[in-house]
């Protein structure tokens, strides 16, 4: 007997695919299906993208030209690599209010590496998809949105 129910990855590349808006739903059920990862492996520097769910972050992020993360060691972190008016990156500490650090944290009943922000009670759960590709979800009071009540997905692609 065949299993016909997509694999984790075409789950993922779906969703990735997708305009939106998609139901929170959905990306919930794919991170309870993905691997946690340690905080030790995800040094370097991480492409990012916004889940097209309407939460309020999407906008923040598009307005502040969000690259994506660098994570240069575990207790220095570049939460909000951002792109310039004149296309260069930039580490975005003002909206970011500071840096960051990881950490293996639990979330969901699951231990896997977050990104515990400075200067704001804002935590970034990471969940592994594959060796490049990681999937986030925002989590905190600042990170839930007060019209839906959902968080905030993304994901990271290794550059």
């Amino acid at each position: 007997m065949s299993d016909d129910r997509p694999t984790v990855r075409e789950r993922w590349q779906a969703l990735r695919a997708a305009e939106g808006p998609l139901d929170p739903a959905e990306l919930d059920a794919l991170w309870a299906d993905l691997d946690t990862v340690d905080a030790s492996s995800l040094r370097g520097s991480w492409r990012g993208f916004a889940f097209p769910t309407g939460h309020p972050v999407e906008r923040v992020l598009a307005r502040s030209r969000w690259h994506g993360k660098r994570f240069t060691t575990q207790d220095d972190v570049q939460p909000l690599i951002c792109r310039g008016e004149d296309g260069a990156l930039y580490s975005d500490t003002t909206s970011g209010r500071g840096g960051a650090s990881l950490w293996n944290v639990e979330f969901r009943g699951q231990v896997t590496a977050t990104m515990v922000y400075d200067g704001m009670a804002v935590l970034d759960h990471f969940k592994r998809v594959d060796d490049s590709t990681l999937m986030g979800v925002m989590n905190g009071k600042a990170a839930t949105s007060s019209a839906s009540g959902h968080l905030f997905y993304f994901g990271l692609e290794r550059e």
